[in-house]
């Protein structure tokens, strides 16, 4: 099941980083790290619940410690490639093209996905590296025009970096440009947790 991924993860030392910058040099200009304002738990998303269902063995309702990790220049090329690597080989389709529904997450085995397929690829790529899954984090956001979206937030000691589809950079979540909206809670992967002030979740995630 996981043939494609698998191999995808062996030939990552191949795949060059979209951006050559040293983590310090991507987070220059910010005084100090400003962490997101994680409030209560919420809904979960629906894409989840339903992930969930198929991959059982991958959602163990396993409770954690919260877990950043050390981000070194290393572990960040690291990160800059894995992301550039999955946004290069998948193919953007929607789902409803490509399943015939309106939203369904899952691992892009076939080569095709959209955002939440990109973002939890890169979550399980990470994992097989080594990142601890309670840093690795998936989140709801919403664009500029309001539509939903899916990306993968890592936790670091240097701050919160995005992973995302639309874009090669790995960004601190305060230098993209949406409205986060909630994300897995670090202690609970079945656990989602509403960010910053309150507002009205998308009904699905698309791009």
């Amino acid at each position: 099941m996981f043939g494609a991924i698998t191999k995808a993860t062996v030939v990552l030392g191949l795949v060059g980083a979209a951006c050559s910058a040293t983590v310090t040099e991507c987070s220059a200009g910010q005084d100090a790290i400003v962490l997101a304002a994680v409030g209560s738990e919420t809904t979960v998303p629906y894409g989840w619940i339903d992930f969930c269902q198929r991959y059982r063995g991958e959602c163990a309702d396993d409770a954690r410690a919260a877990r950043d990790f050390e981000l070194t220049d290393a572990v960040f090329k690291k990160i800059q490639r894995i992301n550039a690597y999955v946004n290069k080989t998948v193919a953007a389709v929607s789902d409803a093209d490509h399943w015939g529904v309106v939203d369904q997450w899952d691992y892009p085995t076939d080569g095709k996905g959209d955002c939440e397929d990109f973002a939890l690829l890169k979550r399980h790529m990470l994992i097989e590296e080594g990142f601890p899954r309670q840093a690795l984090l998936m989140s709801v956001v919403k664009d500029k025009n309001g539509d939903g979206h899916a990306v993968l937030t890592v936790k670091t000691s240097r701050g919160e970096f995005v992973l995302d589809n639309m874009t090669d950079a790995v960004k601190l979540w305060t230098s993209t440009p949406y409205r986060f909206v909630k994300r897995q809670s670090q202690q609970n992967q079945n656990a989602w947790v509403a960010i910053g002030v309150p507002t009205s979740a998308p009904m699905y995630v698309s791009k």
